[in-house]
């Protein structure tokens, strides 16, 4: 398992969060949408740690993965491009840690123009505090925090 998703997460573990993300992911792919996945690496090491890569499943589905050395997706990386090479105009975010790579990726997103819709039961945080205040004070100033279960899918012009 990844190593994120195996540190003590609230108010989700990381299988949990592995487990709701796939399930957005597959969603995303029935209605027609790409699923893109961003993975961290540590910069200047000679090698990853054990655990860097993504959980095989999420590979699978990814249409692209973006690698990321900073703690948001988009700086340094071609984010942006891959997804406008996919026509989005809006994004669909989930992942860990809700108030730093997750939050710093929807502030990038923003400012580079996309709408936002935030996956709350996708995510999780080192503590349920951090989490919650992610989800109830920043990321609603970007875009829609909702369940899972309350999407509706879009894709096309």
């Amino acid at each position: 398992m990844p190593r994120l998703l195996e540190l003590d997460l609230e108010p989700r573990t990381g299988p949990a969060v592995l487990e709701a993300s796939l399930a957005l992911a597959e969603s995303a792919r029935d209605a027609g949408a790409p699923v893109v996945a961003v993975r961290v690496e540590r910069p200047n090491v000679g090698a990853q740690p054990p655990g860097s890569e993504l959980a095989p499943a999420v590979a699978k589905l990814a249409d692209t993965v973006v690698v990321k050395r900073s703690i948001g997706g988009f700086y340094g990386t071609d984010l942006d491009e891959a997804l406008r090479r996919f026509g989005a105009r809006t994004l669909v975010m989930a992942g860990v840690m809700t108030n730093l790579g997750v939050e710093s990726t929807a502030r990038a997103a923003s400012d580079h123009g996309y709408d936002l819709v935030f996956a709350e039961d996708a995510m999780s945080a080192l503590s349920a505090a951090e989490h919650e205040g992610a989800v109830t004070l920043d990321l609603p100033r970007f875009g829609a925090v909702v369940g899972s279960a309350d999407l509706t899918w879009r894709t096309g012009s």
